[in-house]
């Protein structure tokens, strides 16, 4: 109640309204966004050996076609969490959709090696704002469900791989990877088809203090829905916040600032940049932050280690286990003949990781559920210290891909509903940069030691990570499971 006339929050109206056709919109635009992404990075599995070949690379000049991307997506990340908080969900995910598809457009006519890699990492910084898209549409899901629109929300992962890895089997073959990179550019394309139709989330737009604009989005997706709005005026949602705060005398001046300098807060240009970091690292945030950091780190390593290893620890166990030299060639050839065909079965290889999460992450919580698929990936990777037969290693694997996929859509739950709105997309933005690092160190440390014979190291490596990022998850001090997004930073 505000003046005798009563109010309600975002928070509330997501929760009268529902989950209906505006969140269905939302969520099958930034879903494509997700296969655009996945797509993007799939292809990484194909393009390096192609361009090998025909522009005789040698092979740091191949890994550099990956690891530039990674390293785009690092400056993205960063770049466009900052954008995104301080002009607008929609500001920031509409460049990246143009970065990403423009870049990867043009990488299908690069003219040499040079050109190519300026290409992809321009690519990797469109990639890179992802975390905008997941903020976006998770400011618009009511609470108590929101766990599980997540794990949908990371379904769309699976497609893409999915669809990247037929793709490349349909088309590699026949027209090569001109062909591959153009075409999978398009999703990009369509997420500028249809940004008209698209809204600022009115969370983000409470924050800034447009209260009105606010209100007419949320006018909208009540006329969407089919539903009613509450009675009464919509307010910023602090009030509502304040049994999360500790200091009740502190929060009611940031109440009593907020109303009166809403105007001049907004118009500020130093929320994003250097505040913003500044604030993920206050006394209140840099516990959270640093623990987030860590576990990005340790998944991405994970990830994309495990599906690197699928192919690697069977080709390594052959060279280690000192076959003869037609042996390996012939090895060689196999491998390349079925890579379309394996890597499409594989990426199905998501879809138990998205089960599960979708079953435990809301009934369990986030942390539980993320620590306890870490321990239990330690004990299927566990027999792999030692060479395992061939259809044993797909097992143990194929045991380790599904926790590890399942650890990961929890976190990227987790990592947004852990922020305040003002740093929430910096937030998760900054701690997906330094996923990045996981990405480009996998390769050079595990990938390696295969590679050089110490199969028993490199699964060290792999546990040693598993356990760090686990109890890294047990130290977090919330759980967001079920909780209301906080728009500002509790004291």
């Amino acid at each position: 109640m505000e003046d005798g006339v009563p109010t309600y929050t975002v928070d509330e109206a997501l929760v009268s309204m529902g989950f209906g056709k505006f969140q269905a919109f939302v969520l099958a635009y930034s879903g494509m966004a997700k296969i655009s992404e996945a797509m993007e990075m799939m292809l990484l599995s194909f393009v390096g050996q192609s361009v090998q070949a025909e522009w005789g690379l040698s092979a740091q000049e191949e890994s550099l076609i990956t690891s530039v991307v990674f390293l785009g997506m690092l400056v993205g990340a960063y770049c466009w969490g900052l954008v995104s908080d301080n002009y607008g969900r929609r500001v920031g995910f509409n460049f990246t959709a143009l970065v990403t598809g423009g870049a990867g457009l043009l990488s299908a006519f690069a003219p040499n090696y040079s050109s190519l890699i300026v290409l992809r990492f321009l690519v990797g910084v469109g990639l890179g704002g992802g975390p905008v898209l997941s903020s976006w549409f998770l400011e618009f899901v009511p609470a108590p469900n929101r766990g599980t629109w997540m794990v949908i929300f990371s379904a769309f992962w699976t497609i893409g791989t999915i669809m990247e890895a037929s793709l490349a089997w349909a088309v590699m073959p026949a027209f090569g990877w001109r062909w591959l990179l153009a075409l999978s550019s398009l999703p990009s394309f369509a997420l500028l088809l249809f940004y008209p139709l698209t809204l600022e989330s009115p969370r983000y737009l409470c924050m800034k203090g447009r209260i009105a604009d606010a209100l007419h989005v949320m006018e909208t997706m009540a006329r969407v829905n089919r539903v009613a709005l509450p009675s009464g005026r919509l307010a910023s949602g602090h009030r509502m916040e304040l049994h999360e705060i500790a200091d009740s005398s502190e929060s009611s001046q940031m109440v009593s600032a907020r109303k009166t300098n809403s105007v001049e807060h907004a118009s500020k240009p130093g929320i994003g940049g250097l505040n913003a970091i500044l604030r993920l690292l206050s006394p209140n945030l840099i516990r959270s932050t640093l623990l987030l950091w860590t576990v990005f780190l340790g998944l991405a390593f994970l990830y994309y280690g495990l599906v690197l290893l699928t192919s690697e620890l069977s080709h390594g166990n052959r060279i280690c286990g000192s076959e003869g030299a037609e042996t390996a060639v012939e090895t060689a050839h196999t491998i390349d003949v079925n890579l379309y065909r394996n890597v499409f079965i594989t990426s199905f290889g998501e879809v138990p990781g998205l089960i599960l999460s979708a079953a435990i992450v809301d009934k369990f919580g986030r942390k539980l559920s993320m620590s306890s698929m870490l321990y239990i990936s330690c004990l299927c990777i566990a027999p792999l210290m030692f060479p395992q037969t061939e259809f044993l290693t797909t097992v143990f694997l194929f045991g380790a891909r599904i926790c590890i996929s399942a650890s990961f859509i929890v976190l990227h739950i987790y990592a947004p509903e852990i922020y305040p709105t003002a740093v929430r997309a910096t937030g998760v933005g900054f701690a997906s940069s330094i996923a990045r690092f996981g990405g480009i160190l996998c390769p050079l440390v595990a990938v390696g030691l295969v590679h050089a014979c110490h199969q028993t190291a490199a699964i060290m490596v792999f546990i040693t990570v598993m356990l760090v990022s686990a109890i890294a998850v047990s130290y977090f001090p919330l759980e967001t499971s079920g909780r209301k997004l906080s728009d500002h930073i509790a004291s």
